[in-house]
């Protein structure tokens, strides 16, 4: 398995994940015309984030996107890991814990204070794989508001 830093190259992959991913997990189609300027805007925007890559025989297999949050409580960032998606055909194959290996040592290397994710409630499977890498439930909900 290899894991790096996404590439412009791989905006396609990244938006087929997250059209998949939302209707795997919610049942909603994403519109091509918002979500296809979004990826591409990580690529030229580096304050958004970066999305990171595992690459199987050639093949993407998974990735994820990490963004950015600044704490004033701690004088440090958090990072949030969002995005993920692993192709069926990666699952069970701890894809997701050589990617968040990844994205860790990064943070470690930037002297991030900690990394964050948010997940459905009904995604038991992934509260499992969360738990396995190390990660713990927050004592926090998470409330929002579309406008």
């Amino acid at each position: 398995m290899n894991i790096r830093l996404a590439a412009p190259d791989d905006a396609g992959t990244f938006i087929e994940f997250n059209q998949a991913m939302a209707f795997e997990t919610e049942g909603k189609r994403l519109d091509p015309g918002i979500v296809d300027p979004a990826v591409r805007s990580i690529f030229t925007d580096p304050e958004k984030g970066f999305y990171v890559v595992a690459e199987e025989e050639g093949l993407v297999v998974g990735g994820l996107l990490v963004t950015y949050e600044w704490s004033d409580w701690r004088n440090a960032w958090w990072w949030w890991v969002q995005s993920v998606y692993i192709r069926p055909e990666g699952r069970g194959k701890r894809v997701y814990s050589q990617l968040y290996d990844f994205v860790k040592a990064r943070a470690k290397d930037a002297g991030v204070y900690g990394i964050r994710l948010y997940v459905e409630t009904e995604n038991v499977h992934a509260q499992r794989v969360y738990e396995k890498v190390g990660m713990e439930r927050s004592h926090y909900l998470m409330y929002e508001e579309s406008l």
